[in-house]
């Protein structure tokens, strides 16, 4: 697997992660731990080095898994997981949002201990907290890095002065923000601006529009009352259906390179920027070997300006969150 540098840090991960969050959290078939477990080795032989979790999913439980499975090779994989959230230890009940430096810190400590790790190698703020300045949440991180009990400081879907505004405190090694053909803002949005601008690299969630791009879904798919994705804009039947044109260029493009809808998906993004890491999820062995394979994909530049041309011309329909959660982004 080749390896990338997240911006001008020095923090060199694989240049296709894993995000863990689906193994078991937000969709309807979650494995079992021990499968979870298998999963993540099977990512690290195959050469990944980069594994994301959060307090969040579970809550607290992903953390647990991703920390038992990477134990026996912890020095040689980043591990990156958040905080942001309000999230009650007893009931596992979210609250809202919380970026008060004092719950940072506790957070921070809880999460070393699930992860049973000394050190959290990239430490992200999942959301923008406005009730607390940026200022003080950089601050927060700061001193953690002082301390040796974090080594980097993230930000997941900020706004670009959010983003200077933080990293004028506390230098930000890398974003995460969702980004892939169907999600496209951090190209209007400032972020990858910013991230150019400063020597930040960018950290791509869904990648795969949360399975849609692999071209397994469709407008006849029944998404169970338990996955997060009944409850998306862009899942329904009627936007499925429109988006579908999306999945059908990726089918022509791979078609002709002898590859999957995913497999240019991904290769798409790493043809972006050197400093972008897209970090792919699954729960399927056979899929995250189809992933990873998406590093051996070469696209020239005939081939991206005729990706190009052709996802201009389709509308994707539907947002990608209900308005509440589209309300946390941005900020």
């Amino acid at each position: 697997m080749q390896k990338r540098l997240l911006g001008k840090s020095g923090l060199e991960v694989s240049a296709l992660g894993f995000g863990c969050m689906g193994l078991n959290f937000s969709y309807s078939h979650a494995l079992a731990d021990d499968d979870s477990i298998r999963l993540i080795r099977d990512a690290f032989d195959r050469g990944v080095t980069f594994f994301d979790t959060a307090e969040v999913y579970g809550p607290f439980t992903n953390e647990v898994l991703v920390g038992k499975a990477l134990a026996p090779v912890r020095d040689q994989v980043v591990i990156a997981t958040k905080f942001g959230f309000d999230i009650d230890a007893a009931t596992g009940q979210n609250k809202g949002l919380n970026s008060r430096p004092e719950h940072i810190r506790a957070v921070a400590e809880a999460s070393l201990k699930r992860l049973g790790v000394d050190t959290i190698d990239l430490l992200y703020q999942h959301r923008v907290d406005p009730g607390v300045p940026i200022e003080d949440v950089a601050g927060a991180v700061k001193d953690l890095i002082a301390e040796g009990k974090v080594r980097h400081f993230g930000l997941s879907e900020p706004g670009a002065q959010t983003v200077r505004r933080a990293h004028a405190v506390q230098p930000v090694t890398t974003l995460q923000n969702e980004y892939s053909l169907w999600t496209r803002g951090p190209e209007t949005n400032g972020i990858l601006d910013a991230c150019k601008e400063l020597g930040i690299g960018l950290v791509a969630y869904s990648p795969l529009g949360k399975g849609f791009l692999t071209g397994a879904m469709s407008k006849d798919t029944q998404i169970g009352d338990n996955d997060f994705r009944k409850h998306l804009p862009r899942f329904s039947p009627e936007a499925m259906a429109a988006n579908q044109a999306m999945v059908d260029l990726l089918k022509s493009i791979a078609a002709a390179k002898q590859a999957t809808p995913a497999q240019i998906a991904l290769a798409w993004l790493l043809a972006r920027e050197p400093w972008i890491v897209p970090i792919p999820g699954t729960t399927k062995l056979h899929r995250l070997e189809e992933n990873l394979g998406a590093a051996d994909v070469a696209l020239t530049g005939a081939d991206l300006a005729d990706i190009e041309k052709a996802a201009a011309a389709i509308h994707i329909e539907g947002e990608r969150y209900p308005p509440n959660l589209m309300a946390t982004t941005g900020r």
